[in-house]
């Protein structure tokens, strides 16, 4: 019964994932202009909260263009961010999606082992024009804070 069960909730979330993919292309690669605006709309949402965060935007290719560190964050969250950031883009999807897989458990678990992956909440993919053409990456306090403050990044674009 445990086994039917398991089965159900991972049917019932991979179109969830799927959705969240979706199919979007890949675009060229964020300029650096956009990058900034991301990471300035994010700071500001982190400031109005009080929250000292790690912000990294990288391009379609994962590669870092942008990137902030506001003082007194703690340093593990530099790399964080950036991961956070590829991860989204690698796959094109909220890193948080990877974050309920696990939290799911039983062959959500199978997400620890997807290299380029982080299952922590705080990465999104940036769209302009129907196209994925980078991700924004927040660390440095609780997961939703960093997802709240990543999506302040991605609303900045528009």
């Amino acid at each position: 019964m445990p086994r039917l069960l398991l089965a159900l909730v991972i049917s019932a979330l991979a179109p969830m994932l799927r959705a969240q993919a979706g199919d979007l292309p890949y675009g060229a690669p964020i300029p650096l202009a956009d990058a900034k605006k991301a990471i300035a709309a994010a700071q500001v949402e982190a400031r109005k909260n009080n929250w000292m965060v790690a912000i990294s935007v990288v391009d379609s290719g994962g590669h870092l263009v942008a990137f902030e560190r506001m003082d007194t964050t703690q340093h593990g969250s530099v790399e964080v961010s950036q991961e956070k950031a590829r991860t989204a883009v690698a796959f094109r999807r909220p890193s948080k999606a990877f974050q309920d897989a696990v939290a799911g458990g039983g062959e959500g678990l199978r997400t620890l082992r997807l290299p380029g992956a982080i299952p922590i909440e705080g990465g999104l993919p940036l769209i302009v024009g129907g196209k994925i053409v980078g991700a924004i990456g927040v660390s440095g306090v609780t997961s939703a804070q960093d997802g709240q403050i990543a999506a302040a990044g991605v609303a900045g674009l528009k």
